[in-house]
């Protein structure tokens, strides 16, 4: 096993740490929460180690079908390593159900299923509050090339397809997530993590809220809506 070095950054959700392989990261998940670029702040007990079992869980799936990621194994509760990738600084925003800002900014109420996928791209930036951009955006600050935009698509696509249906069977709903992408010795690889941060989860029967939302809209029970997350994902389906 590689061995821990110093940590290269903190974030919001995670500290990374360098180790003795150049190529491996190590993770550790925090149970610390944040919304709305960081202006709300708060804990959620237990967040970092139900996020690391998720996301986990995902990525190893994701794997099974075909869809390469950062993600190389869990190491204990609240860690895992992960291939060392240079994060392309678009995040990607897949809607099935238009939720949240996209609701908000287009008037429709939540909870209206979408016609058709919604595939929007943000700039990477917590002091700029990661405004939305598009292809012409992404080109003219050279934060991808045209092929590394159309292959960032392709995975996103094929990933909310598999992510779906492995929900579906569980009586979840995917209604939206986030999706971070790095290079990897040149390859475009999707990385980060999936979790009741980055999607929205709900209940197929009740379209109760099953992610961080219940933190953000100070709904109560979180720490619940993250566990029920792990229990359908480690329940035979």
């Amino acid at each position: 096993m590689v061995k821990k070095m110093d940590m290269l950054y903190e974030g919001k959700a995670k500290k990374v740490f360098l180790t003795d392989d150049p190529d491996i990261l190590w993770i550790e998940y925090k149970d610390d929460a944040t919304a709305f670029d960081g202006k709300k702040k708060g804990t959620i007990m237990g967040k970092g180690e139900l996020n690391n079992a998720i996301s986990s869980i995902f990525f190893s799936m994701l794997k099974d079908h075909g869809i390469e990621n950062h993600f190389v194994e869990k190491i204990s509760d609240t860690e895992q390593l992960v291939k060392r990738t240079d994060i392309i600084m678009v995040e990607v925003i897949v809607r099935n159900i238009a939720a949240g800002g996209m609701a908000k900014r287009l008037g429709i109420p939540e909870g209206t299923p979408l016609k058709s996928t919604v595939v929007e791209f943000c700039y990477k930036s917590d002091e700029l509050g990661d405004p939305m951009i598009n292809d012409y955006h992404i080109a003219a600050l050279d934060l991808a090339t045209k092929e590394q935009v159309a292959e960032i698509t392709d995975i996103t696509l094929k990933v909310n397809e598999v992510l779906k249906q492995y929900l579906a069977e569980r009586k979840v709903k995917l209604v939206d997530f986030k999706l971070e992408f790095g290079l990897f010795h040149g390859k475009v690889l999707l990385s980060d993590e999936i979790s009741p941060d980055t999607c929205r989860f709900w209940d197929s029967e009740t379209n109760e809220k099953l992610d961080k939302d219940r933190f953000r809209r100070d709904m109560g029970h979180v720490e619940d809506a993250y566990r029920e997350i792990l229990k359908r994902l480690t329940e035979k389906a």
